[in-house]
């Protein structure tokens, strides 16, 4: 029998999220969405330099500035 004046002990089970603290998983949701929106941002700056600005060809194939002669 157990003595009910005597106290219980702590429980010392690891927690269920295998010891990684909210600090942790933080960090790995911002990696994420740094990540997401670096992507993003790469493909918005690929659009933006091979659409069509109605001169029937992409920016990427115009020739850059030539420098000037003397």
């Amino acid at each position: 029998m157990t003595d009910p004046k005597k106290p219980k002990p702590a429980k010392t089970s690891k927690p269920e999220n295998g010891g990684k603290t909210d600090k942790s998983n933080t960090r790995w949701v911002a990696a994420g969405a740094a990540m997401g929106i670096g992507s993003a941002a790469l493909v918005a700056a690929l659009l933006y330099t091979n659409r069509d600005k109605g001169k029937g060809e992409a920016v990427v194939k115009h020739d850059g500035p030539q420098p000037e002669s003397d």
